[in-house]
């Protein structure tokens, strides 16, 4: 099977109408708890690099050592290892925190520099008179999370991020175990943060997150399960930030949904209450195609009934948004075009 058309751009004037400019394809699964594919759209087994939603799973090794309660970290700070945070000023104290609560400094951080996400996201100005640290970067929280595993194993914090490290061996582990699949079949390359990053079938990443809602239910991984996903759901601020759409997921679903998107356009999202982890993947990267597709998955799962109006209202923006002009004209809009089909 091969990607298909999920979202399309339109161009037109209101008066006559909208004609479809550019089409985006993708592929969709959506898991049961024991991996089974139940809907999709697309190839459920497209070989997808995970990117920023692998990142719960990443925290894997140090969850299951003990770390946070070695170090004495809040709920606040777990949900930061999870996080492709905001770089707002509860990220960067969070991530000093956890630093400090292992010794260490910013400068010991690897994951490069970077503008704080909360001006992109936020459409305010970028300041021109700031020199970004790897504190901002927003992989920041993970990368604190790295050092604190090896403080928490005597293992050198110089070079963390190289494959040969014994931290990014533990994860590679960690993360075939969690996975079932042998280390040589999960594709490795290098992520926006330089830590190693590894593809599966999109099938594999949905049955993590199904697994991840199910938190210390899971009967491979329970309590470390269990953490991250209290965490995440309790703190979804952290994990993202300001006008971030892993917030408005995660607070529309209302501790019910956990939530992790990635680079160039991927979505991870388990469902405790129904059992469910979905994941999404536009191929040719591009975010905006990419929120409308998630609404959409959630609408035909029926997973938008239950909802509030509160809940709604943070999500509403994402069902078919419109594109504007410079002028802040409406020129468009985006739109999902898929209808998931039922495993045979």
């Amino acid at each position: 099977m091969h990607p298909t058309p999920l979202a399309a751009t339109t161009r037109g004037y209101p008066d006559s109408g909208n004609t479809v400019e550019n089409i985006h394809t993708g592929s969709i699964a959506v898991v049961d708890v024991h991996g089974r594919v139940l809907f999709s759209a697309g190839d459920p087994h497209y070989p997808t690099f995970t990117r920023s939603a692998l990142k719960p799973f990443q925290a894997l090794p140090f969850m299951l050592s003990g770390g946070p309660a070695r170090f004495g970290l809040t709920q606040g700070e777990v949900a930061l290892l999870c996080a492709s945070h905001s770089g707002e000023a509860m990220h960067l104290e969070g991530v000093q925190s956890i630093l400090g609560k292992i010794g260490l400094d910013p400068g010991h951080l690897e994951c490069g520099c970077a503008a704080p996400l909360f001006y992109e996201f936020t459409g305010q100005p970028l300041p021109t008179d700031r020199t970004w640290t790897p504190l901002q970067h927003n992989c920041s929280g993970k990368h604190s999370g790295f050092l604190a595993w090896c403080r928490l194993h005597g293992a050198p914090t110089a070079g963390y991020v190289e494959r040969s490290h014994p931290l990014q061996q533990a994860i590679r582990a960690a993360l075939a175990d969690a996975v079932g699949m042998p280390v040589e079949r999960m594709p490795v390359g290098i992520d926006g943060c330089s830590a190693p990053n590894y593809a599966m079938p999109l099938s594999s990443l949905a049955h993590l997150y199904a697994r991840l809602a199910q938190g210390a239910a899971d009967p491979q991984l329970g309590g470390a399960m269990g953490d991250l996903f209290d965490a995440m759901t309790a703190r979804p601020d952290m994990v993202s930030g300001t006008a971030r759409t892993d917030l408005a997921w995660m607070g529309a679903g209302g501790g019910d949904w956990v939530a992790k998107i990635g680079a160039d356009a991927v979505q991870a999202i388990g469902v405790r209450s129904a059992g469910l982890g979905i994941a999404i993947k536009i191929a040719d990267g591009n975010n905006r195609a990419l929120h409308p597709a998630v609404y959409s998955v959630l609408d035909q799962l029926g997973l938008l009934k239950g909802l509030d109006e509160q809940g709604r209202a943070l999500i509403e923006q994402y069902r078919q948004p419109e594109i504007r002009n410079a002028r802040g004209t409406v020129a468009g809009d985006i739109r999902p075009l898929f209808t998931l089909a039922a495993a045979g």
